[in-house]
């Protein structure tokens, strides 16, 4: 088989293999192993092959571009970039997408390779046709090469060829393409800041993140709206906090939030500017972070307490993030009965809203009740047995009556719920005393899918790893949930017939 692929390189080599042979080529290729086709390839058989990219039939460059997939990954990135640079660049100017997905694919592999990236570096008219690439028609395209892009900015020498050079004018014209080219090359330039403060500076020094930030909070609400995630990206990070704190971007943010009230456009921009604040309080200090920014959680509290189902679900969100945490649990806490009466419309979003909100509500209700082993105080777990019984009148019954819907992820929600609260010993003696619980916990028949199965079995595993459960359930219990645990999500109990003489 690798003699009959050899020769018909050879004949595409030439450049006269015909359309039927470049077929049989690809079928052959698949057949030889990687190891097999370094040893026999040398660089004028890929040369011809980019050559014969350079028609307008389509099947021609289909199989072409298969071809080349299969034989490129058998050689060395440095050996691509050393050998084939010209053929690259001219791969990421041809027409045909495919051959700009396989040509930026390649230059993927290359800007991993430490050898390697050091000859794009020094390839100018590469990088700039990379560059070029963000505002491609094709996603996947532009994708790649942000991708790509991202990964050179990694070093100094990265950071200089992008920011110190003309370079940094074509990152500015291939924005002036569109609306949606822009917004790719902010994309670009908050995940290089995201790397480090060394990183950001050069960003921040190219203008580019302060016209971010600008757009950010300028009067386009829809703009303000694509902006707050990308500046959210740039808060996860300590010195992407540091400088936006520092350039007073998170007053202005929580100002835009305060004068939300008087903007009747405000919901095109609000469920992202609260998120930003969520997450922000979770990566840094929930206590701090709503001291200092009061608005922020007034706001997530109008928001819960509204009718309106989008402004809901992402005030349910928010909570369920800030209360992810102990620290963030006890911000909830101190605003005492209005958080339990939130809990209580919360409770009944998960019962009675569409479908997506009781979700949403489930995921919330089980980040809210979480509570690691080692932080479950005698406070603690009294306070999260409080927040469940405020969630409705049987709260225990109403996720259970949620768990037997025929809904695969309102099941898996509600069964995440009693994961949640598995380890703590109030809901342990909740379960044990609701009749007929544990039956339902190792019934494996209720659990009609995949996915229901590993939800089922990940409360069993919270059950069986408590330091309470052998005490507070028994050993019968006990022993059945081992049983379960160690038999795996899967399990199917072995039927045994028995034939009987006359039977039919």
């Amino acid at each position: 088989m690798a003699e009959a692929a050899v020769e018909l390189l050879e004949r595409a080599a030439r450049r006269d293999a015909a359309l039927e042979e470049l077929r049989a080529l690809r079928v052959a290729l698949q057949a030889v192993p990687l190891a097999a086709l370094r040893s026999r390839l040398g660089e004028h058989h890929l040369r011809a092959l980019f050559g014969l990219l350079a028609v307008n039939d389509r099947e021609q460059v289909s199989a072409c571009v298969s071809i080349l997939e299969r034989l490129l990954q058998a050689l060395d990135p440095l050996y691509v970039i050393q050998n084939l640079r010209e053929e690259l660049q001219k791969g990421l100017f041809h027409p045909d997408d495919s051959v700009k997905i396989l040509t930026m694919s390649q230059v993927g592999r290359i800007v991993e390779d430490s050898a390697a990236v050091p000859e794009i570096l020094h390839s100018p008219e590469l990088l700039q046709q990379i560059i070029n690439c963000i505002g491609g028609e094709k996603i996947a395209v532009a994708k790649e090469a942000i991708k790509s892009l991202s990964r050179i900015a990694q070093s100094q020498e990265g950071l200089e060829a992008l920011f110190g050079s003309s370079l940094l004018g074509d990152l500015r014209n291939v924005m002036a393409t569109s609306d949606v080219v822009r917004y790719r090359v902010y994309e670009l330039i908050v995940e290089i800041s995201s790397v480090s403060a060394e990183s950001l500076n050069y960003c921040a020094n190219s203008g580019l993140i302060p016209e971010l930030i600008g757009e950010l909070t300028g009067e386009d609400v829809l703009v303000r709206a694509t902006c707050i995630e990308m500046v959210t990206s740039l808060a996860h990070t300590p010195h992407g906090r540091h400088y936006l704190a520092q350039q007073g971007v998170i007053d202005r943010i929580s100002n835009i939030i305060l004068g939300a009230e008087s903007d009747p456009f405000s919901s095109f921009y609000l469920p992202g500017f609260v998120k930003f604040f969520g997450n922000l309080a979770v990566v840094d200090s929930p206590q701090q972070i709503c001291e200092r920014y009061p608005v922020f959680m007034e706001k997530v509290f109008e928001m819960a307490e509204s009718q309106d189902p989008t402004m809901i679900g992402v005030a349910v969100d928010t909570l369920g993030i800030l209360g992810s945490n102990v620290e963030g649990k006890q911000v909830l806490q101190k605003t005492r009965s209005r958080f339990q009466n939130l809990l209580s419309k919360i409770g009944d979003q998960a019962k009675n809203a569409p479908t997506e909100l009781r979700l949403r509500c489930l995921d919330a209700i089980s980040s809210l009740l979480y509570l690691p082993p080692e932080q479950q105080t005698e406070d603690l777990l009294r306070m999260t047995e409080s927040w469940f019984t405020s969630l409705s009148s049987q709260p225990l019954e109403l996720f259970r009556s949620i768990s037997t819907q025929p809904f695969p992820d309102l099941h898996c929600g509600a069964l995440r719920v009693f994961t949640a609260i598995a380890n703590q010993p109030w809901a342990q003696k909740l379960m044990l005393n609701s009749p007929g619980f544990v039956e339902y916990v190792v019934d494996r028949s209720v659990e009609p899918d995949k996915a229901s199965k590993d939800a089922k079995y990940e409360l069993v595993k919270a059950l069986v790893n408590s330091k309470t459960i052998a005490e507070i359930f028994g050993n019968q219990y006990y022993l059945r949930l081992r049983a379960y645990l160690h038999e795996g999500p899967y399990y199917v109990k072995a039927v045994s017939t028995t034939a009987v003489e006359g039977a039919e």
